[in-house]
């Protein structure tokens, strides 16, 4: 089963944009939970635009299903995993000003880094995850850090599937097969929705856990927080 962990971002731009508490980021994890989600994610950025810190910890305590942290690991997220142990840590090679994720790692050049970053997190009790590209010279060093799981770095695939939707999952069936070899679980996160979700899953079954934050809210606005959250389910329960 390849479970639905819904990226909760969107939700504090929402507030921060207002100020106050105005959707509150706890209350809707919870709602997510009791709506079907299997886990929820959060990608705290060092100049807070979205999710803060504060707003990690408040979310560590009250989140029954898998707690996923996302970015880059710098010393302060390194201290939050520390703190917070969720279930999963996502390492995304991000800096500071990025307006979102846009490449996965280069596991070749930062081997040596994301190994000792890999053993440390597991030292917290935390699943690991490597964000990273559809290229296959990218699995074999990713395998070699330790990491529990490696994250299909997917908006190239949904930049192209409305034009040929078998040409742009091929590269992700090839690499994921690889990693399934290695002995990698898989995650998939970045442009997936409703239009593309069911195809990646009907062409990589064995799919861990898919991330999905900008395009599951968005759909929320019109179709309502709970059925789309059943809707992205059901996408998934082939």
């Amino acid at each position: 089963m390849t479970k639905l962990s819904v990226n909760i971002n969107k939700i504090a731009t929402l507030r921060n944009a207002r100020g106050g508490n105005n959707p509150n980021v706890v209350q809707v994890a919870l709602d997510a939970e009791r709506f079907g989600a299997q886990g929820i994610t959060v990608h705290p950025r060092p100049d807070e635009r979205h999710i803060r810190y504060q707003d990690v910890i408040d979310l560590a305590k009250v989140v029954t299903t898998e707690f996923n942290i996302e970015g880059y690991p710098d010393q302060r997220f390194m201290d939050l995993i520390r703190s917070v142990k969720p279930a999963q840590a996502t390492l995304v090679p991000d800096p500071p000003h990025a307006i979102t994720s846009n490449s996965g790692w280069d596991t070749i050049t930062n081997r040596l880094f994301l190994r000792d970053i890999v053993e440390e997190l597991h030292e917290y009790g935390a699943r690991v995850s490597i964000f990273i590209n559809p290229e296959s010279k990218f699995f074999e060093p990713a395998k070699n850090t330790g990491t529990d799981r490696v994250e299909l770095y997917t908006e190239p695939y949904a930049t192209y599937f409305p034009t040929d939707r078998h040409a742009a999952v091929k590269p992700y069936v090839e690499v994921a097969l690889l990693a399934k070899d290695l002995g990698l679980g898989l995650n998939a996160g970045h442009d997936l929705d409703l239009h593309n979700l069911r195809f990646l899953k009907e062409s990589i079954p064995f799919l861990d856990e898919v991330s999905i934050g900008h395009a599951l809210i968005c759909d929320a606005l019109y179709y309502g927080l709970e059925n789309t959250i059943q809707m992205y389910r059901r996408q998934l329960e082939i």
